[in-house]
């Protein structure tokens, strides 16, 4: 153990024992810890990007639920079904499926999802506008679950982790409870929703991948895809979001007409065809979008919403 910790710290020990399965014989070597140490990583990557866009955040910012994106709204409603599964986890020792929750949700609802999209909103849009307060509201909700939770496991880092917001004589992540999650948090009409949606985005993803291995495109954003959909109550949910900014795109459009033959195809995600198209217009300075209107402002090399927020 002195080995472990002088290579990768006592919290890596520590997760590798959350992370074990103690009804059976433990394994432990140097390609073990190496993934442990990769979970690790991923996980204080998360907690920095919240920390990073948290700087500031006050109660005069905060959103209530009713006034919050959907977005938003999908995330308290994964907080709250995760809620449930960290106390019965803790409250039967599950120690290894507390983490695994966690770590799932940090790394493919979070990091890859929530936090990718949001990037724009949280350094392009005014201080003031709904959309980035809602998020930092949401962030800061993350932040008091996220730390009470791993606390137990990652003792050292969730303290570093809550003193770089709350430094002061007495503060301790350890003298904290684990927050209760509000009931009206849990939206299942929304989540299933939202299923459809994150379905649709894997298969525009997937297509633009291509795109850029091939040199086609740059970024994401250089691109406005077209998106054929047979399933019309997806159709139906995908025009009431803004799908461009859910793929990461300058513009797109949704259709239910037949997807032509040319059309990129996901196996894994049935009747959805997505056909390659460059954004056009110019790329804001700012934001990087690539948009008709950039140019035709107060600030010259900014689109709308730019100058908006530079006003």
């Amino acid at each position: 153990p002195e080995e472990v910790v002088k290579q990768y710290g006592a919290d890596v020990l520590r997760l590798w024992v959350a992370q074990t399965d103690y009804t059976a014989d433990q394994r432990i070597g140097p390609e073990i810890l190496k993934g442990t140490a990769d979970s690790y990583r991923r996980l204080r990557n998360t907690m920095r990007f919240m920390l990073g866009n948290l700087d500031g955040f006050s109660d005069a910012e905060r959103v209530d639920l009713a006034e919050m994106p959907e977005l938003e709204r999908w995330v308290l409603h994964r907080l709250a079904e995760l809620d449930e599964r960290m106390r019965t986890g803790y409250a039967s020792y599950d120690f290894q499926g507390v983490f695994r929750a966690i770590f799932e949700f940090a790394t493919v609802d979070l990091s890859s999802f929530y936090f990718d999209i949001r990037k724009d909103a949280l350094y392009c849009d005014a201080d003031d506008s709904l959309r980035r307060r809602s998020a930092r509201t949401v962030l800061d909700l993350l932040f008091h679950r996220l730390t009470t939770w791993l606390a137990p496991i990652l003792v050292f880092t969730m303290e570093d982790v809550w003193l770089a917001r709350f430094d002061g004589d007495g503060s301790s992540v350890h003298l904290q409870d684990m927050p209760e999650t509000p009931a009206d948090w849990r939206d299942k009409a929304l989540a299933a929703k939202w299923s459809g949606i994150r379905r649709t985005r894997r298969a525009v993803t997937a297509a633009l991948e291509i795109q850029r291995r091939d040199k086609v495109i740059g970024a994401s954003l250089e691109a406005a895809p077209v998106v054929h959909v047979e399933d019309a109550d997806v159709v139906k949910a995908l025009k009431t979001v803004q799908f461009d900014d859910i793929c990461i795109t300058s513009g797109i459009s949704v259709t239910t007409d037949p997807a032509p033959n040319e059309a990129f195809r996901l196996p894994e995600v049935e009747g959805v065809g997505v056909v390659f198209e460059t954004a056009d217009g110019e790329k804001c300075q700012r934001c990087w979008k690539i948009l008709p209107d950039v140019g035709t402002h107060k600030h010259p090399g900014t689109c709308k919403r730019c100058t908006e927020a530079l006003a």
